[in-house]
């Protein structure tokens, strides 16, 4: 079965990525990686916001203590970020990953219930496999605990936080892992591999039935793959470059898409933010550290 998507923002961004549903504000936030900005999309009123980063960020997640975002940044620093004003503001920094990688950067992560961050670095040529997994606990302590990615992207957590999924887009293979209670991976496995024809798998999330939706790049759609690793269903778009996805709203119950506009000038929704009823509720968007 096939679903369509309608555009609710026409945001023109060059690398939209890393949607994130914030509840307390009633807002779907998103980054433009390419293009340096922070998106926001008000879900009452559809109001929309934009803020300029002089250092791109690549992936925000809500801090836990309820004082802004964790941001991971171009430069591969991990930062506190505050979006009150208008202009960012970085207010602290908690780590900086890969510093013997100078050609990486950062790209996609998500928060787990344990409040830990797993965070996946990328060769920006997107050529070499010096990208990594990298998991940052409460208490600021990192450990690298995979490698070997050329592209890494969208960290994904089954509902009862025991498997988390990873791909290596330029591999087209999504992992899985065991997670254990101290946050140590065991049993790396492949998950879901695309052939060429599907294009690329790219940012992606978990639904509350152990399902994972998972964005094609060059691939015009995110499908939904069962607990097993088999394809349920499809939401088309009108968009080639479909970067990741999230689910919003008050029940979970709606999901939002990101889309790329680079390298495709005649697509004229490139890079817009796209919604769709994809009957089946998310899990909610996990957030860093430990509640004050």
């Amino acid at each position: 079965m096939t679903q369509e998507a309608r555009c609710v923002w026409p945001a023109g961004a060059l690398l939209g990525e890393g949607p994130l549903w914030s509840p307390g504000q009633g807002a779907v936030y998103a980054v433009d990686i390419r293009g340096s900005r922070i998106l926001r999309l008000s879900l009452a009123d559809g109001a929309r916001r934009d803020w300029a980063m002089e250092d791109a960020a690549c992936w925000l997640v809500e801090s836990a203590d309820g004082d802004g975002f964790v941001a991971g940044l171009r430069s591969r620093r991990v930062v506190r970020l505050r979006l009150d004003g208008d202009r960012p503001a970085i207010v602290g920094e908690l780590a900086r990953l890969d510093p013997d990688r100078p050609g990486n950067r950062l790209n996609d992560a998500k928060a787990d219930a344990r409040g830990r961050l797993w965070i996946g670095s990328m060769d920006d040529a997107e050529t070499a496999p010096t990208g990594a997994l990298h998991r940052l606990d409460p208490d600021g302590a990192v450990a690298r605990v995979d490698e070997g990615y050329t592209v890494a992207n969208g960290p994904a957590l089954s509902p009862d936080g025991r498997v988390l999924y990873h791909t290596d887009s330029a591999a087209r293979t999504v992992y899985a892992f065991d997670v254990g209670a101290d946050g140590g991976l065991t049993g790396k496995r492949v998950h879901i591999r695309f052939a060429e024809a599907d294009g690329y798998p790219d940012g992606m999330t978990g639904d509350a039935e152990g399902g994972l939706w998972i964005a094609h790049w060059d691939g015009g759609r995110v499908s939904r793959f069962r607990p097993d690793g088999s394809l349920d269903r499809a939401i088309a778009l009108p968009v080639s470059r479909v970067t990741s996805c999230v689910f919003a709203g008050p029940d979970l119950d709606r999901l939002f898409i990101t889309t790329a506009a680079h390298g495709r000038p005649d697509e004229p929704l490139a890079g817009a933010i796209f919604e769709c009823a994809p009957g089946v509720r998310g899990l909610p968007c996990g957030r860093f550290g430990r509640a004050s």
